[in-house]
């Protein structure tokens, strides 16, 4: 599968996660708004930490709500059923071979609103990603890191299907 040409590509648990935090803060943003009117009756706002600690926050929802609500129209989900497991793309559940450590390593091919190094999850955008798009199994690659390059061998492409929320 080529990557689609949409701005935002998701995974439909990316999506469905995107969706449930614009819920969640729209619902905030009303518990912030009466958060600013008590601080407000607090007396002088030029030392009302309450106040300006509310309208930091009132900024921050706000601004989020406004980027979610340009992503999510915005947004193509890929269906599992697109998921290749012939070659390595947008989805895919990759298990590789450290060819330098004989360690195996298992990692979720997403786009960049959906990566987290620490879930597993990289993007297609980083340095592995780029290099293992379109790799079969059995091919190897080789990645520039600070320390020098890594050598990985693609021994098994699934599909990465989180559960949506």
């Amino acid at each position: 599968m080529d990557l689609p040409k949409a701005k935002f590509i998701l995974t439909p648990a990316g999506y469905g996660k995107l969706q449930k935090e614009l819920k969640e803060l729209e619902s905030k943003s009303v518990q912030v708004s009466q958060n600013i009117k008590t601080a407000r009756g607090y007396g002088d706002l030029s030392e009302n930490f309450e106040y300006h600690e509310a309208k930091r926050e009132q900024g921050f929802v706000h601004g989020r709500i406004m980027e979610l609500k340009i992503i999510l129209p915005a947004a193509h989900v890929v269906p599992p059923e697109e998921i290749p497991t012939d070659r390595v793309g947008f989805g895919s559940l990759i298990r590789l071979k450290d060819l330098d450590y004989e360690d195996e390593l298992e990692y979720a091919l997403v786009g960049p609103l959906e990566a987290d190094v620490e879930q597993d999850r990289i993007s297609y955008e980083s340095p592995l990603g780029q290099a293992l798009l379109g790799k079969k199994v059995g091919e190897e690659v080789e990645v520039k890191v600070p320390a020098g390059v890594t050598r990985y061998e693609v021994v098994g492409i699934g599909k990465y299907m989180p559960a949506v929320e």
